[in-house]
């Protein structure tokens, strides 16, 4: 089968693309899992962190937890499993435990045993792929493959995201960066919270154009100062910067979520510069967002089989553009979802 494949972790100012077109053997369902025909499989930063290295993957690697395709097969003990034919997504998280405490309180997200879908495993870059059944996620009939892809991650741990902010209907949303999963909290603030205001702070001026074109009541560059403060701000940026500004702009009370796997380190030293008296004094908290629990994707695609308003831009590339992909995120040419096309998808590009 045709796959993307993460050999090596990049060196700093190798200019090689760091996946390789590859063949590799058709993989087989273990018991309870099962065989998934890809179809598509969006594109997430978290693969650059894995490339260079700031997210540890088990190499080597198929990349890619953005996945939809068609059961082809079952392994053994797959009782209960989705039917073969049956569409299907595939999202970061791979399995959990099931047992420890924290997946018993229904955070399997935070469970020490997690295993991420094209880190931790073989994922969506390729044209086949196994997964628990248990852990497959059925797609409503409403939404196209390349639409529900980026719903996967992106959508879900956008929705996990909002709900961290304990926002109530009215107060302010500020949102740092506008990529695959910001754009979509913002369609969702607008259904769940519609008379909260939202904020946008990007460095792009085409994302800036995007969120008040999409609702969004002001946007500015990340250091711009807002109209009003926020009383939850998303940052769902790679590095520091919009951290350190987005404390400048919350309300007291306020909360910023942190909806990143990791940051880099080029900007570290800003957090030297923090001023708790005025970014963190008056009961203002950051909070990190880890992972995502499968009723976090179930729940982002009921909604968006009843809200046909939650629907992602999506930009569509082939499997073997996937390195022209990544690099467009890394250089911020983002505009919505990137969505890699494997195989024969349902609906319309």
């Amino acid at each position: 089968m045709r796959a993307m494949l993460l050999e090596r972790v990049q060196a700093a100012g190798d200019k090689d693309p760091p996946l390789r077109a590859v063949d590799l053997p058709m993989p087989e369902p273990k018991s309870g899992e099962v065989l998934i025909r890809v179809h598509v499989c969006a594109v997430c930063h978290t693969e650059l962190d894995e490339i260079d290295g700031r997210v540890a993957a088990r190499l080597p690697v198929v990349p890619g937890h953005q996945a939809v395709g068609i059961v082809a097969a079952h392994g053994p003990g797959a009782e209960g499993a989705p039917a073969v034919g049956s569409r299907v997504g595939v999202g970061w998280i791979f399995s959990a435990c099931g047992t420890c405490d924290r997946c018993r309180e229904g955070r399997e997200n935070l469970c020490v045993d997690f295993r991420g879908t094209g880190c931790h495993v073989h994922g969506g870059y390729a044209e086949y792929m196994t997964v628990p059944s248990a852990f497959t996620h059925s797609i409503p009939d409403p939404i196209s493959d390349v639409t529900a892809a980026p719903m996967l991650c992106g959508g879900a741990i956008g929705l996990r995201s909002l709900r961290l902010c304990e926002l109530t209907n009215g107060q302010v949303l500020g949102l740092t960066g506008f990529g695959s999963s910001n754009h979509q909290v913002l369609q969702l603030a607008r259904i769940l919270l519609p008379d909260s205001p939202v904020l946008v702070w990007a460095r792009n001026p085409d994302q800036r154009r995007q969120a008040l074109e999409s609702g969004a009541a002001w946007a500015g560059d990340t250091r711009a100062k807002a109209p009003y403060p926020a009383d939850a701000i998303i940052d769902t940026t790679p590095v520091w910067e919009p951290v350190m500004a987005a404390l400048d702009q919350l309300a007291p009370g306020g909360r910023l979520i942190i909806n990143a796997i990791s940051k880099e380190q080029a900007d570290r030293s800003l957090l030297a510069e923090l001023d708790y008296s005025k970014q963190l004094w008056m009961e203002r908290s950051i909070r990190s967002v880890a992972n995502v629990t499968r009723s976090d994707i179930r729940e982002f695609l009921e909604l968006a089989a009843t809200h046909t308003q939650l629907r992602p831009l999506t930009q569509v590339y082939a499997l073997e553009e996937a390195n022209q992909a990544l690099e467009e995120i890394r250089n911020g040419r983002i505009h919505g979802a990137k969505v890699l096309a494997v195989g024969h998808a349902r609906g319309d590009y």
